[in-house]
């Protein structure tokens, strides 16, 4: 199997447009990008960790793609406003740290539609809050995950020549 990627997901936005109804109407379209790169796993960044169990927010996901949800994102209170700019990237990396033997090894990106979580920005799949996550984010998406894929088989070719 390929080394694992880690997907860290919002959710309001992301799985259905933000103030419409909580249906995770979009959630079917990632899962579909899913479903194509079977080492790609998922941690839930979205506000919802904080109000809901780990495994009712897991039971939103296709039965297929559950046992793939690794679990959610610690939470850091900040304490002034401006270490609000970049969170759920702190939150994200600190899950990192926690979870992977070398952060700066590890494969991740983002879905969410709020771009000030993340600092580093090609990292995220940057979703439009009043449509979530479409077709042209599935692309993006999926891109995003093959050059982990094509990184890892470069890696694996230099290791192999000896380099």
């Amino acid at each position: 199997m390929e080394q694992a990627s880690y997907v860290f997901m919002d959710f309001d936005g992301v799985t259905h447009p933000w103030g419409e109804a909580e249906d995770f109407r979009c959630l079917p379209l990632i899962e579909v990008v899913l479903r194509d790169f079977d080492e790609a796993r998922v941690v839930i960044s979205s506000d919802w960790r904080m109000l809901f169990s780990l495994p009712k927010l897991r039971l939103r996901f296709s039965e297929d793609i559950r046992p793939r949800i690794l679990g959610v994102t610690p939470h850091i209170l900040p304490r002034r406003g401006s270490e609000l700019h970049g969170l759920r990237e702190q939150e994200a990396k600190m899950w990192l740290q926690q979870h992977t033997p070398d952060i700066a090894a590890a494969d991740w990106c983002a879905l969410d539609d709020a771009p000030g979580n993340w600092i580093s920005r090609s990292r995220l799949v940057l979703t439009d809050f009043k449509r979530g996550f479409t077709d042209e984010d599935a692309s993006v998406l999926r891109n995003m995950l093959q050059s982990f894929r094509s990184d890892g088989a470069e890696l694996a070719q230099v290791n192999e020549a000896g380099g």
